[in-house]
């Protein structure tokens, strides 16, 4: 069983940044074999995809609208994935949830990829 702990979320102004992170417990992170991803759900929305990255960290993505902001890395090691947002602005405001599963795939883009998901934390971006 993978459990998932999410930290690093507040307040912060537009053009502001914040590092989340994501800890993971069972010893999990350590064994090759689990990809990790990062959600996001903005009141009244669907929950979206923002990032991911492979077992080994060797590969990551994106969506479009992070890109350039947005950055996803691991320390299996320390079995915590992070997810480092700079220039934020407004339109990030959300619940930013991880995610992960094992690799019979490198990551994946949607929901349904994923088995195991954190209690969420709050970005709230102000103009």
């Amino acid at each position: 069983q993978v459990q998932l702990v999410e930290s690093g979320g507040g307040l912060v102004q537009a053009g502001g940044s914040l590092r989340l992170s994501c800890a993971a417990s069972g010893g999990t992170f350590s064994v090759s074999g689990i990809y990790v991803g990062w959600f996001r759900q903005a009141p009244g929305k669907e929950r979206e995809f923002v990032a991911a990255i492979t077992s080994s960290g060797g590969r990551t993505l994106l969506t479009d609208s992070v890109k350039g902001r947005f950055s996803i890395s691991r320390d299996n090691a320390k079995e915590t994935v992070f997810l480092q947002m700079n220039s934020l602005k407004p339109e990030d405001t959300a619940v930013y949830y991880c995610a992960a599963n094992w690799a019979t795939r490198p990551y994946g883009t949607n929901t349904y990829d994923y088995k195991y998901w954190g209690q969420g934390t709050q970005v709230t971006v102000s103009s």
